[in-house]
């Protein structure tokens, strides 16, 4: 049976959300797939978000058929709405944040971890199989729907930020095919993603709408992270087109960030009344204010809003205790302590209170986003003036900009970089929850129709280390020299041999083989060769443990090999290792994303 559906997947921090459009269709006509969900126990509802949360349950709630859904019983764990609102009553058996674990490479992704921290007598889950669930739960949704046209059939886009990493993005498809997803699904970059909903929305104006040289910023804060792109306006055969010319790190502030600076203002407001909170009420705060955010920073919310926790002491079992909070404290905790006005030179600040961490999530040290921006466009600033980028244009996305106190901060700082020169928001008014899912169903139509497509090829170079030869030194590693394998911008379905001379490729026997890349170093093509290097530079990418075969024709513990590189047009970064004494060949694979869309 041939696909009938392009079907776009937000995998979000917070929320997940699925578009779909029919591929037979001459113009894109996109929706939204309502997504049944437990709301509470027994009670199912149409939602269009997903919230991206997992409980587990304890023992003596299944067997009951309290989480049936269906297309599935006897389940012992909820998906979405009914978790959410279990992670502020019972945290310890809530699983959540789950995408930024899935690229914490400090941690077992695999390994049953979540909920972190945990007591021992709660049934952990590793990142991947949280990730497995929520996709399981959004393709049984769709086949609920569609029963005559699987999931598996289907064009799939999957979001991800744009600053996964290789590894991320491959536990990413690894779940996914997993929950029943396509073999042949495509990884899309979630602000490309929001770019190709604007193009939806306003069609082929988009080309009126920006002209030769200009330089789109889409900024992206959501739940979790923080996404920042550059699109730049180019020319091709005199017609203009849209390129991908930058992103940024991977930056674990955003909206939950926001949560855990109210729930830190408001456990102060609970001290000043003789209320200490004990482990579990803080993290229960914690996921109250969300809540309490997302209701007072909406449009016409409340003057005030009271923030409650269960009572745990013994004179307070059954009960609860309580503050009110005011709007405006809100508005000005969140405006000044994650949007706060710096100048374009600024940069984040690294300082730590410790030099003892917990291992867990690798929070930004500084939450100014706006700081974060700025070394973002510094850092990139070839394209600009005075050695950083100052965007024409500007695409917010992200639930965090749902707070126009937000949005109007940011463009008050873009405005004083560009010397009162604002940049010009993107025409048309969108859903920010649905606009990266809306993307990709496009992304995925035009992709089959023919349609707009953002350029640029990968996002990063890759390099492989290689171990110089020399003297050993008792108790010191030999230097590392770094090969770039693939320049930033290498296409999809583009090869190349890789000049060098010889290198000694390890088999037969385990080996460590070490990856990097750089979003930054533009300059760098096949062949090149850096000796010495910073960590802004380049970062070291998941390593690879295994063991190659041996090469039955030369009979050494080492194999003089050159490399050939390719990008496939499924997005998987191919590592060939040639022998030049015989015709042997070893694959290295990883997956550097659908980088250009």
């Amino acid at each position: 049976m041939s696909a009938r559906f392009a079907v776009g997947i937000d995998l979000g921090t917070t929320n997940s959300v699925l578009a779909y459009a029919p591929l037979d269709a001459d113009q894109p006509v996109i929706q939204v797939l309502p997504l049944g969900q437990l709301v509470a126990a027994g009670t199912i509802e149409q939602r269009n978000q997903l919230p991206a949360f997992i409980y587990l349950a304890s023992q003596h709630e299944t067997g009951q058929g309290t989480f049936d859904l269906p297309w599935a019983s006897d389940r012992d764990f909820a998906v979405g709405e009914l978790a959410r609102r279990q992670s502020a009553e019972v945290p310890d058996r809530t699983v959540g944040a789950a995408k930024s674990w899935l690229c914490h490479g400090r941690v077992d992704r695999r390994g049953e971890i979540l909920p972190w921290n945990a007591p021992p007598e709660v049934s952990k889950i590793s990142p991947i199989t949280a990730s497995q669930r929520y996709l399981e739960h959004l393709a049984s949704a769709w086949e609920h729907a569609f029963p005559e046209s699987p999931l598996a059939e289907q064009h799939v886009v999957l979001t991800v930020p744009a600053s996964f990493d290789a590894a991320a993005r491959e536990l990413t498809r690894e779940a996914a095919l997993a929950a029943g997803l396509p073999e042949h699904l495509l990884l899309l970059e979630e602000p490309q993603s929001a770019v190709y909903a604007w193009v939806d929305q306003i069609g082929n104006r988009w080309r009126r709408s920006m002209k030769l040289g200009d330089v789109l910023l889409v900024c992206d804060v959501g739940g979790g992270t923080s996404d920042f792109t550059l699109v730049q306006v180019g020319q091709e055969d005199g017609e203009l087109i849209l390129q991908r010319i930058a992103v940024g790190n991977h930056l674990l502030v955003g909206g939950d960030n926001m949560d855990l600076a109210l729930a830190y203002q408001a456990s102060q407001m609970f001290s000043n009344k003789n209320v200490s909170l004990d482990p579990w009420q803080s993290v229960s705060l914690w996921h109250s204010c969300r809540a309490a955010k997302e209701t007072m920073l909406a449009d016409q919310g409340p003057g005030a809003y009271t923030l409650s926790v269960l009572g745990r002491g013994s004179k307070l079992i059954g009960g609860t205790v309580s503050v009110e909070i005011k709007r405006k404290m809100v508005s000005d905790l969140l405006v000044d302590g994650f949007f706060p006005k710096c100048s374009i030179d600024d940069r984040p600040s690294r300082q730590r209170g410790s030099g003892f961490q917990d291992i867990g999530l690798p929070f930004e040290q500084d939450t100014a986003v706006t700081r974060h921006l700025a070394a973002f466009l510094q850092d990139h600033g070839s394209v600009g003036r005075d050695g950083a980028v100052r965007p024409t244009h500007l695409l917010l996305n992200g639930g965090v900009f749902k707070a126009q106190a937000l949005a109007d901060r940011l463009i008050e700082v873009l405005t004083d970089w560009a010397e009162g020169q604002a940049p010009q928001r993107l025409e048309g008014e969108r859903d920010l929850d649905q606009a990266v899912a809306r993307g990709a169903a496009y992304y995925g139509w035009a992709k089959h129709q023919g349609g707009v497509r953002i350029r640029g090829g990968t996002a990063r170079a890759y390099y492989v280390g290689i171990e110089t030869a020399g003297l050993a030194i008792p108790g010191a590693p030999r230097p590392l020299r770094a090969l770039c394998v693939a320049p930033l911008g290498m296409e999809e379905g583009d090869q190349a041999d890789v000049p060098s001379s010889e290198i000694g490729l390890v088999v037969g026997e385990p080996a460590h083989f070490r990856f990097f890349s750089s979003s930054v170093r533009k300059q760098d093509q096949t062949g090149d060769v850096l000796t010495s290097w910073t960590a802004d530079d380049l970062a070291e990418t998941d390593s690879l443990e295994t063991t190659l075969e041996p090469d039955e024709a030369i009979d050494e513990p080492y194999v003089p090999v050159k490399f050939q590189s390719r990008v496939t047009e499924l997005g998987m970064f191919e590592l060939w290792c040639v022998s030049t004494k015989s015709d042997k060949r070893w694959k290295l694979e990883f997956n550097v994303r659908d980088d250009d869309a």
